[in-house]
């Protein structure tokens, strides 16, 4: 089994915020699979199915994004998913909007739903999918920025990276090994 963790906030207030750039990613692969997020239990929203031969769960904590790390590891012992089966879709202030970037591990970065995915699931050795917001502009704080909407400018280069981060999750469960991933879609994105 395959689990796909989108990172976000729950509620309408944030629906499309650049913070929840994981939920519209996770979104938009249930969408194109024909899944549902019909499942609700240990603080999350989920959809199983078989993509090809792989199940495939998808998930969006709603634990709000500061303690993500608890719902991750509730369904993580639930279902007996081992790390490396595991991707997390966040977003990245230190990329520019449009900008995918695969990841084995690595620090949380300042981002605090990774630093509490790393704490529950004691290691930062998982897979990511970084997408780029770009940082705040004039004196728009951080806190601001995250949890605005995407100027509609940006809709549609946004569009081609959720898409791309699909197929990434496509290749991925087709059974290549995530390195092998990281070096087609983030020399991709560069091209």
């Amino acid at each position: 089994m395959k689990m796909i963790v989108g990172l976000g906030n729950p509620g309408a207030k944030y629906k499309n915020t650049k913070h929840n750039i994981g939920f519209i990613a996770v979104d938009e692969f249930a969408i194109q699979h024909k899944m549902e997020f019909s499942k609700t239990k240990f603080e999350s929203l989920y959809a199983e199915a078989f993509v090809g031969t792989e199940k495939v769960l998808l998930v969006k904590p709603q634990t709000f994004m500061n303690d993500s790390g608890r719902a991750v590891r509730q369904l993580m012992d639930y279902f007996n998913v081992e790390v490396k089966d595991l991707v997390i879709i966040y977003d990245d202030l230190d990329l520019p909007v449009g900008k995918l970037r695969l990841r084995q591990k690595g620090s949380a970065g300042g981002h605090n739903g990774i630093k509490s995915i790393i704490q529950h699931i004691d290691t930062a050795d998982f897979n990511r999918i970084r997408i780029g917001i770009d940082r705040p502009v004039g004196k728009q704080t951080v806190v601001q920025h995250v949890l605005s909407g995407f100027p509609k400018s940006q809709h549609e280069e946004l569009l081609i990276t959720i898409k791309d981060s699909v197929a990434a999750l496509e290749y991925w469960i087709e059974g290549h090994p995530f390195l092998e991933v990281m070096n087609q879609f983030n020399k991709k994105k560069n091209a």
